[in-house]
């Protein structure tokens, strides 16, 4: 070839190429084109609610901590109460724990969601997530619409949280009517006051507008309450209390039948409870890490104490008394877990397990309730001291709200407040409920049916 035909054959080859190139980008599809050239979603969190990417590493951890506290109620509180009843209502016993996860999961999804985490009014949410209407999950996009109470995570993951919540709160009330309540009256007691007790309340002191709410500028009384103290076992307790006093004592009562399941209910429940606390920052970060810290001292404190003090009066320390012990730790931390530190935790460990101890031994024995599992004693009491010191020990840099050895004593009052209103309305409106049930359809079941047990006489069930 002769070196006058270079140049045009690099002509041609430079007009080939560009029209092979505008044949490709004539090729594809415009809209594709935009959409590669649009920005990705903008990562939830702060303002950002709508149409933005969820925080992957918080919704792992969300997702994680759910099914933890789920495991707490079903096997952990099944197996745990199933094992401190006589061997002849363990079936109902642990049914009830079963039963009460499929009740309340299809309330929450169909209306107590909304009415405790949606905007509504300073009492009670709206209905516009009933049946969770409206929840956006986009994953072809990878886009979601969060709750501002969770504002990186998606909202259906920040739904099945709170849901486990949800159950394991009225399951916690079957500690006390354990042994005696007939189960559809059970039902029908659970799924009213899961309505018009625990989705109020849950709004009050949870809600993004609800009078109790510390995170809310027009709360009427701020109250810190991390992951349930009041909302939980200050409420799942009373009602308990009002079950044992409405339904009477048991005509007859026995030990423990097994105090091995009890102690698997009890590691179960120390366990999942790392997802209760840990788990309401609804974010991986530093509040978690220090709830979980502060968890796990305060139920080990907790446990020595009941020990140390059952060994004193009694004598003798039992595997019961160190799982109750455990527990009333764990029920004690949960509303301070994030906004106390670690000596916090050990103070009020020691204080709970010496308060349930004596609630449980001595005040449960004074008055004269049967309180068949210790309801009341280890929840309610325990709630109640967890929420009050958590006013005493709270520390500004770990939770943003200063308690009384900080200066504050005011966060005291407001504790204070705040459990009164819990119980005043939780007696009120759980004894109404009972109540009803009672003219309807019998709370107790026959006295035959009570010797016989609730196995065979209810489910035509025994455990062998």
């Amino acid at each position: 070839m002769s070196s006058s035909s270079w140049p045009r054959a690099s002509i041609v080859a430079k007009w080939s190429g560009l029209l092979l190139a505008g044949a490709l980008l004539l090729s594809i599809d415009p809209a594709l084109a935009q959409d590669a050239a649009a920005p990705p979603p903008p990562a939830c969190g702060g303002k950002i609610l709508t149409e933005c990417t969820p925080n992957s590493g918080d919704t792992a951890w969300m997702l994680t901590s759910m099914a933890l506290v789920l495991m707490m109620t079903v096997p952990g509180l099944g197996l745990f109460y199933g094992g401190l009843v006589r061997k002849k209502n363990v079936g109902d016993t642990v049914m009830t724990s079963f039963a009460i996860t499929c009740l309340i999961t299809v309330l929450f999804t169909a209306l107590t969601y909304s009415m405790a985490f949606r905007a509504g009014t300073p009492f009670v949410g709206g209905l516009d997530r009933a049946f969770l209407q409206g929840i956006l999950s986009d994953v072809a996009k990878g886009i979601g619409n969060p709750n501002p109470l969770a504002p990186t995570i998606p909202e259906s993951v920040y739904v099945c949280f709170q849901m486990t919540f949800a159950i394991i709160t009225p399951a916690l009330i079957a500690g006390a009517f354990a042994e005696r309540m007939k189960f559809s009256a059970m039902l029908w007691f659970i799924g009213l006051w899961a309505i018009f007790v625990y989705a109020p309340v849950a709004h009050w002191v949870w809600g993004p507008d609800g009078f109790l709410n510390s995170a809310n500028d027009s709360a009427y009384v701020k109250v810190l309450d991390f992951a349930g103290g009041t909302v939980v076992h200050v409420n799942s307790g009373v009602a308990g209390l009002m079950c044992a006093l409405m339904l009477g004592r048991r005509q007859d009562s026995g030990p423990p039948h097994n105090v091995v399941l009890t102690y698997i209910g009890a590691s179960l429940l120390w366990v999942g409870w790392f997802g209760f606390n840990a788990g309401s920052a609804t974010t991986a970060g530093m509040q978690a890490g220090m709830a979980m810290t502060v968890t796990q001292i305060a139920t080990a404190t907790a446990a020595l104490a009941w020990m140390f003090a059952e060994w004193i009066v009694a004598e003798k320390p039992t595997l019961v008394g160190i799982c109750s012990g455990a527990v009333a730790g764990l029920v004690a931390i949960t509303p301070a877990s994030g906004f106390v530190g670690p000596a916090g935790a050990l103070a009020i460990g020691l204080v709970a397990g010496i308060v349930c101890f004596l609630a449980v031994t001595k005040l449960k024995a004074s008055f004269g309730y049967d309180d068949a599992l210790d309801c009341f004693g280890v929840h309610g009491i325990g709630g109640a001291t967890g929420a009050l010191l958590t006013g005493v020990f709270a520390i500004s840099e770990y939770g943003g709200t200063p308690g009384l050895i900080e200066g504050n004593a005011h966060q005291v009052v407001n504790q204070v407040i705040g459990v009164a209103i819990v119980v005043a309305y939780d007696v009120v409106v759980s004894l109404i409920i009972l109540k009803l049930v009672d003219v309807a359809i019998g709370l107790r079941v026959d006295s035959d049916d009570e010797v016989q047990g609730l196995d065979l006489a209810l489910h035509r069930e025994t455990v062998q």
